[in-house]
């Protein structure tokens, strides 16, 4: 059965990609779940229009991403946290709060699931944060300074 993704499918394919798959696996799992529709020629035109919009969109975040960029101090995110003698932080930087302080300082607002941050930073200096909005990936470098 052909079916047009709309989610990426992990072993299936990327959004909007048009696929044939197994009855069973189409009626069952993908388009009961919101994940597929059926590959009609309205649905068709529909994931076209939503892949062009989709890759607009990148590319206008791609733009305003490399904007707010130059707006921050040495093209660096400085968050400032207490720490203890050795320099950890005693409180992590999470996800939320780094997303925070770049809608402050930039007025760039992302998505929480864009960043590939596994686990809060604890410690002061820098660090390089992935962001990934489609295909598109992006560098953050967060500076971390001690406040007493």
């Amino acid at each position: 059965m052909k079916i047009i993704l709309l989610k990426d499918v992990r072993k299936v394919g990327k959004r909007y990609e048009v696929k044939d798959v197994a009855d069973g696996f189409a009626l069952n799992a993908l388009i009961p779940s919101g994940q597929a529709v059926p590959a009609t020629t309205g649905n068709l035109k529909m994931a076209e229009n939503k892949k062009a919009i989709s890759l607009t969109e990148k590319k206008v975040f791609a733009d305003n991403f490399d904007k707010a960029i130059l707006k921050l101090q040495d093209g660096k995110l400085v968050i400032s946290g207490k720490t203890n003698e050795k320099g950890h932080l005693f409180a992590g930087v999470h996800k939320e709060q780094i997303i925070d302080e770049l809608k402050k300082q930039t007025g760039l607002e992302l998505p929480a699931d864009s960043f590939d941050l596994e686990k809060p930073l604890k410690e002061i200096g820098e660090s390089k944060i992935k962001i990934n909005i489609g295909d598109i990936t992006k560098l953050l470098i967060v500076s971390i300074m001690a406040i007493k």
